[in-house]
């Protein structure tokens, strides 16, 4: 999978270490807006894929990176008893303030992804679930991973597949385009940062750790209509505050003609997500 050449960050990275820095109310519980509710149930879809992929199993020490509201930290657990522990990380406290009311048995920490706060070979597995993109450099927190695991421990890698492999999220920002102009491709672009396989394979490589498997996988982000996901989509990047009221409803009327091939009778968009699960194993014996 992986070539030789200059290792290199594909898109624009935004924020610093993991921080997706926003209110963060409960998600997991049916709380906040639409964003907050498809986010929160494409993550718990795609977290055993993720988990069965690296394999964990009882008794793995388990560090999840950039755990956000915890789900694959939450889904750990129920794998690695007896024995086991698991360890949620994150930058953004608001997150793990949710996390701890949800799971106040588990182990969560506030940290960054570029500076891990943990012993070297500490773990057994590591895994970092759509967050990946969100990094200013990748390469310095994937080594941070292969750093805190122990010999031969595997790391597990989640992210959605590049923007021109996504039929329906591709139809939305090409809407997007025709309206507010080639610069919403980028503002809209940073969640597909990483979908080239290659050039993730390159990062790995780069962090001294090894690809065993690369897997794509069909997700579903379910939207109650075509509105709901512009707004979800428009208004959680920076797109919203460079376009006017007139352009916005140009993009939600083109969106909901473009869209129209994945909505249900009842006007529901299940909009179909293509994400990557990436296994790599740390250097030497387990």
């Amino acid at each position: 999978m992986a070539r030789t050449g200059d290792v290199r960050c594909a898109g624009a990275p935004v924020r610093s270490g993991n921080d997706r820095t926003r209110e963060v109310p409960d998600p997991d519980r049916g709380g906040g807006g639409v964003r907050d509710r498809v986010r929160a149930a494409l993550f718990a879809e795609w977290a055993p894929r993720l988990l069965d992929a690296v394999g964990v199993t009882a008794g793995d020490r388990v560090l999840d990176v950039a755990c956000g509201t915890g789900i694959v930290a939450r889904t750990a657990a129920e794998r690695v008893r007896p024995g086991g522990t698991v360890v949620g990380l994150d930058l953004n406290e608001a997150m793990l303030t949710v996390a701890r009311r949800t799971r106040p048995d588990l182990d969560w920490r506030q940290g960054d992804a570029a500076d891990l706060p943990f012993a070297d070979g500490a773990y057994d597995v590591v895994v970092c679930q759509m967050a990946l993109m969100f990094f200013p450099d990748r390469v310095a927190a994937l080594r941070e991973m292969a750093r805190v695991a122990a010999a031969g421990a595997r790391i597990g890698l989640v992210v959605p597949a590049a923007l021109a492999d996504q039929p329906a999220y591709r139809a939305f920002v090409e809407a997007a385009v025709r309206h507010a102009g080639p610069e919403a491709r980028s503002l809209l672009g940073a969640y597909w940062a990483c979908g080239d396989l290659d050039e993730l394979g390159l990062w790995v490589e780069a962090a001294g750790l090894v690809v065993v498997s690369a897997e794509t996988h069909v997700g579903t982000a379910r939207f109650g209509s075509v509105d709901d996901m512009v707004s979800t989509e428009v208004e959680s990047t920076p797109l919203r505050a460079r376009i006017d009221a007139d352009v916005y409803r140009s993009i939600r009327e083109d969106a909901r003609l473009a869209l129209a091939p994945f909505t249900t009778p009842d006007g529901a968009l299940p909009a179909p997500l293509l994400g990557h699960v990436l296994v790599a194993q740390a250097p030497g014996q387990p």
